[in-house]
């Protein structure tokens, strides 16, 4: 009943203020008159709006305008107050205004008035909104999700329209205008339109998230439609939609019971973000001699690289010159690297994403180059989101194939330097990496299918594990059918064994079409090929099934049979592990909850194999008959079972 009324009176108030007429007025805010003059002489205010309600009672802004530096704001308005204002030591052009909205604030709009000495007045007018839902209701993903991984440029183009920005009514110049589809680097024409037609169609994969790369806007030269070289934080890039079309997106998502995850960069920006023009401050960028000597004429030469080497995150013998080599220099020469040790970008960086969980009612992050940033920052972020959001999620990406690295970022790990990243969930690369190679690997004592074994057994060094992401590929590998060699069966058991661990699982769009980059193999550009049918004139459709082949329609059916079961098994999502070292060229793994058991059995042989079943005794399934997850076939568990044929088998005690 709590939450009830919370919800009717917040929506009571957001129509209020919404309906008021915000010409010049004196409104009456809590008894106190005051005069509203609606007003935008402000070259760009950020966050452009905030909310009431925040554990977090302080606000700062970013005021960007020329020689704003010489003026004093003031505000008259209840609840909010000026605390301290701030100037940068770079530039004349910016102010940040530290706000305390204390719990008397309501909801409404008030001015914000700039003074000189001169006796000039600008006025900018500010929102405060209502939140649309408690903070405890913005849910995270978890175990019981399975995310499908979009690159948007690449996914479906359903409105050319936006595909020349520049030639719109209103639309800034971009600098990357051209559509060529035949050039993998460049700009295709996907859109936020293109996942909101085809929603149903990723629901009915089974898939219950959805995580695309950055929507926010890369006003770059060339090779920017991957979306991580941002060049505004609180943009979304025209050439994918609106900033309503992404709102919508969410909103559509959540109707179908699918979550909308963002993928946010704290580490870089675009080197054509507006800043870089004029930084407000000395330190705002690692590295920042080299930009401000080469501006004029920027080689990528003239960058210092990161080193790479992220281990110097946990290192206790690394030198300094290796982690500043790591944390400050840029990722690549046109992604300045940002300095989260000044305390004005740090601030910036956490609100613009609290401001996007909130405006676009978010179900989770994915922050992009986890190990890069200062690692102190990281945890400040992390921190910030989960005090406003408990039962939030982030996953952090952390590339590497030593779990000590991917467990250090979790949350609850126990570190011997003290650190606590805040972070629940981060990315397992090593164990991605384990399936292929014992797929790939003839069988052995130490090769093969123990790879799989020995890689889960790693588990015991995890605070949790099955808040760890696992995936088959993403947007910066070869697609797993490329990494296993163009083998449907084993593509088909990587599948399953990632999909039956205790993790959240991740696909990347395409894996159940079978998509490829055996072309160029690990080519980005490649990697990211459009999605057959996203685009007028297309002879094949991954859709309607149109052109597609024998083993790309029985993939398709397979992924959307397992993860169909898999969103309603509460074993896979939160049941016992239980698996049995390889035997005979086989694995077999178990995952068990009350009277759910979902049993995993791969079989690498290509000749038919009689199997003992006592050697599974334990697990209790003497006696019992099982269905196949995939055909609806029945099995009864008694002595042995026939693997006649190379492949995963999935069976379940459910009988529903």
């Amino acid at each position: 009943m709590k939450k009830q009324m919370y919800l009717f009176f917040s929506c009571i108030i957001a129509l209020s203020v919404s309906c008021k007429d915000q010409s010049s007025t004196n409104d009456v805010v809590n008894g106190n008159s005051l005069e509203l003059i609606d007003k935008n002489d402000i070259e760009r205010i950020e966050p452009p709006n905030w909310w009431i309600g925040f554990e977090n009672d302080k606000l700062q802004l970013l005021v960007k305008h020329n020689n704003i530096a010489e003026y004093t704001p003031s505000i008259s308005y209840k609840g909010v107050s000026i605390e301290k204002v701030s100037k940068g030591d770079n530039s004349n052009n910016y102010l940040f205004i530290d706000l305390l909205i204390s719990e008397t604030a309501s909801a409404g709009t008030f001015n914000i008035k700039f003074k000189n000495g001169s006796g000039d007045e600008l006025i900018h007018t500010y929102q405060l909104k209502n939140r649309l839902k408690p903070a405890e209701d913005f849910i995270g993903f978890d175990s019981s999700d399975a995310i499908y991984l979009i690159t948007p440029d690449r996914f479906v183009n359903a409105n050319p329209n936006n595909d020349s920005p520049a030639a719109m009514e209103g639309q800034e110049q971009l600098l990357e205008q051209t559509i060529d589809r035949n050039n993998s680097y460049a700009r295709h024409g996907g859109d936020i339109e293109g996942i909101l037609n085809h929603l149903d169609y990723i629901h009915d994969l089974g898939f219950t998230a959805i995580w695309s790369q950055p929507m926010l806007i890369n006003d770059m030269k060339e090779g920017s439609y991957h979306g991580y070289a941002i060049t505004d934080l609180y943009k979304i890039d025209p050439r994918f939609g609106t900033i309503e079309d992404y709102q919508t997106l969410s909103q559509k998502a959540k109707e179908r019971g699918m979550k909308l995850i963002m993928d946010q960069v704290a580490n870089h920006c675009g080197l054509e973000h507006w800043w870089m023009k004029d930084l407000p401050f000395k330190d705002w960028l690692n590295l920042q001699d080299n930009y401000e000597k080469n501006k004029n004429n920027w080689d990528w030469k003239t960058t210092t690289h990161s080193n790479h080497r992220r281990t110097a995150n946990q290192d206790i013998y690394a030198s300094q010159h290796d982690k500043d080599g790591n944390s400050d220099g840029w990722f690549v020469a046109t992604m300045p690297d940002l300095n989260q040790r000044n305390p004005f970008l740090a601030t910036y960086i956490i609100q613009n994403s609290i401001w996007w969980i909130e405006t676009a009612q978010l179900d989770g992050i994915r922050q992009d180059t986890y190990p890069y940033p200062d690692k102190d920052f990281m945890s400040d972020w992390a921190g910030a989101i989960m005090t406003e959001y408990p039962n939030f999620n982030i996953v952090g990406e952390e590339w590497s194939y030593n779990p000590l690295l991917i467990g250090y970022w979790q949350e609850g790990a126990n570190n011997r330097d003290g650190y606590d990243s805040n972070l629940k969930s981060t990315m397992d690369f090593a164990m991605q990496a384990k399936v292929v190679e014992a797929l790939n690997e003839e069988e052995s004592w130490d090769k093969g299918l123990v790879k799989i074994y020995e890689g889960l057994a790693n588990d015991f060094h995890y605070a949790n594990p099955k808040s760890i992401m696992i995936f088959p590929g993403n947007h910066d590998m070869s697609r797993i059918f490329t990494q296993l060699k163009g083998d449907v069966a084993n593509t088909k058991m990587a599948v399953a064994t990632y999909a039956m661990m205790p993790r959240i699982l991740q696909m990347y769009y395409g894996t159940e079409i079978l998509m490829d980059d055996f072309e160029i193999p690990g080519d980005h550009g490649l990697i990211r090929t459009d999605y057959p049918g996203g685009w007028q004139g297309d002879t094949v459709s991954a859709f309607t099934g149109e052109g597609l082949s024998i083993e790309q329609k029985g993939m398709q059916s397979f992924m959307t049979k397992l993860l169909n079961y898999r969103k309603k098994s509460k074993a896979i999502h939160d049941g016992k592990t239980v698996h049995f070292s390889p035997f005979m060229g086989t694995y077999f793994l178990f995952r068990t909850l009350g009277d759910e058991t979902v049993v995993l059995i791969i079989n690498k042989n290509d000749e038919p194999i009689t199997i003992d079943l006592k050697r599974y005794t334990e697990i209790g399934l003497d006696g019992k008959t099982l269905t196949n997850i995939i055909t609806g076939e029945t099995f009864d568990w008694n002595d042995a079972i026939d693997l006649s044929v190379k492949g995963p088998l999935l069976l379940t005690t459910k009988t529903e």
